[in-house]
């Protein structure tokens, strides 16, 4: 099969032929639909996050259902299904608690060792040395995944359209649980990216009374507009904290949304809160990052602030599904730009650039 290979030595993408992984126990071998263009995987490409290579990347994926690994029941081969970047193992004790998100063999096996739950990865190169995998490595023909982060895809809703479903959605709907979101809520989202749109697309579906956009050019707070931000700041062009309190008669939003792991916008976030509200961390900043914070502030006007990675994903990634096939969140809207494997390495290049609005995804034809 045909995959996009991270050596490491540059922030750069090799397509090459590898073999075609095989699913093991109680795992699902996919053929790859699509795979979204994610920030998370630039900051791999960066070495701003540190991963094992060589490395396949790619952790937002829909798919169809090739062939089942032993003691997999509830999916069948040639299923419609889509996956989140978090794969639950299912057994560990934060699994068992209902806490997926903070999955220790994900964590310890896939984020450290580029592996799946027996310590091995499915990926080899041509000559037959491992190739560790980001998630399930799914900038590939073919990938592997866990069996209990496996989904199937409603009928008449598109398989193209929904890879963006597995991170930047999921990571979305994971912020908005985490924020505890009620009715008629004054929203920020400060960065409106691949993850900020996304969340405002929730916020509006969630019912939030006043959601509003900040970002750096028109070309971006357009685009979010049109998926329910209310209000738009440009930052570079505004004081973006007079103008959300002009904006909140003075007060400040109840809740932020930092989507862009930068301490920049991470004191943005604090500075636009009302008293009593809270700062969602969301985006993922390089290891060793640090934000500041007015103590004085956090403590007499009770500010909270919480982190959040992404959502549970035998619990959260079916309601999505049923919100989209119901039309309430359209994943599609926030696909601006198709790619074909072969250009992947272009895909992420323009990321880098800020060249894409909302989401691009790599198509496997």
């Amino acid at each position: 099969m045909q995959a996009a290979v991270y050596y490491g030595s540059e922030p750069r993408l090799v397509i090459e032929e590898i073999p075609r992984p095989a699913p093991r126990r109680g795992e699902v071998l996919l053929r790859v639909t699509a795979c979204g263009v994610c920030h998370t995987d630039l900051h791999v490409l960066r070495s701003e996050v540190a991963f094992p290579t060589p490395a396949v990347l790619g952790h937002e994926v829909s798919g169809v259902v090739a062939e089942l690994g032993p003691e997999v029941t509830g999916v069948a081969v040639g299923d419609e299904v889509v996956c989140s970047f978090i794969m639950p193992c299912g057994d560990c004790r934060h699994c068992v608690r209902g806490m997926e998100d903070l999955c220790e063999k994900f964590f310890a096996y896939n984020r450290l060792k580029g592996a799946l739950y027996d310590g091995e990865s499915r990926l080899t190169a041509a000559d037959g040395s491992p190739l560790a995998m980001y998630s399930m490595g799914g900038l590939a023909e073919y990938c592997v995944v866990p069996a209990t982060d496996v989904f199937r895809v409603p009928d008449g809703v598109a398989l193209n359209q929904v890879s963006i479903l597995g991170c930047s959605t999921f990571t979305a709907l994971g912020a908005l649980r985490t924020a505890e979101l009620g009715i008629g809520a004054r929203v920020a989202v400060v960065a409106a990216g691949g993850v900020g749109s996304s969340i405002v697309q929730l916020a509006a579906a969630a019912g939030a009374a006043q959601i509003i956009a900040v970002d750096l050019g028109a070309e971006k707070l357009s685009a979010v507009a049109k998926l329910g931000a209310t209000h738009t700041v440009d930052a570079a062009t505004e004081d973006v904290v007079a103008r959300v309190r002009e904006l909140t008669d003075g007060h400040g939003v109840d809740i932020a949304f930092e989507a862009l792991g930068n301490a920049a916008t991470f004191g943005t976030a604090l500075d636009i809160l009302d008293d009593g509200g809270r700062a969602v961390v969301v985006g993922i900043a390089p290891a060793g990052s640090t934000g500041a914070v007015d103590l004085a502030r956090l403590v007499r006007r009770k500010l909270e602030i919480r982190g959040s990675y992404g959502a549970k994903a035998r619990t959260d990634m079916p309601a999505l599904l049923r919100l989209v096939a119901a039309g309430s969140v359209a994943p599609q809207e926030l696909i601006t730009r198709r790619y074909p494997l072969e250009q992947a390495d272009e895909a992420y290049q323009a990321l880098a650039r800020g060249e894409i609005v909302g989401r691009a995804i790599i198509e496997m034809g």
